[in-house]
């Protein structure tokens, strides 16, 4: 799986994104036919600890699957996206073997 990590408005440090990439990498045990994965991770200019965004894009053959999570930081906000995706993909899994 491709993963392309974008960072509007910040530099981010390479543990950050070796972090998210690595975290998202374990998705692939799920659903292996994940195409790329798009993350976005953003800041929030509000007076809130809870401003980091963390979207990810999940491309998939004839779908895609996008999840956003805010936290205090962008590894726990990384973390809430990839517990949610993994339900997300078990479901699909779940489907799918249904109609088998």
């Amino acid at each position: 799986m491709k993963v392309n990590v974008q960072t509007p408005n910040f530099a981010a440090k390479e543990e950050l994104l070796v972090f998210v990439e690595k975290k998202l990498s374990k998705l692939e045990q799920y659903y292996d036919k994940i195409v790329f994965a798009d993350v976005f991770l953003k800041v929030q200019k509000t007076s809130e600890k809870e401003n980091k965004i963390v979207e990810v894009l999940l491309s998939l053959p004839g779908d895609e699957v996008m999840v956003k999570k805010e936290a205090k930081t962008f590894e726990e906000a990384t973390d809430e996206v990839v517990k949610a995706m993994e339900r997300q993909l078990k479901k699909r899994k779940q489907k799918q073997k249904a109609y088998l």
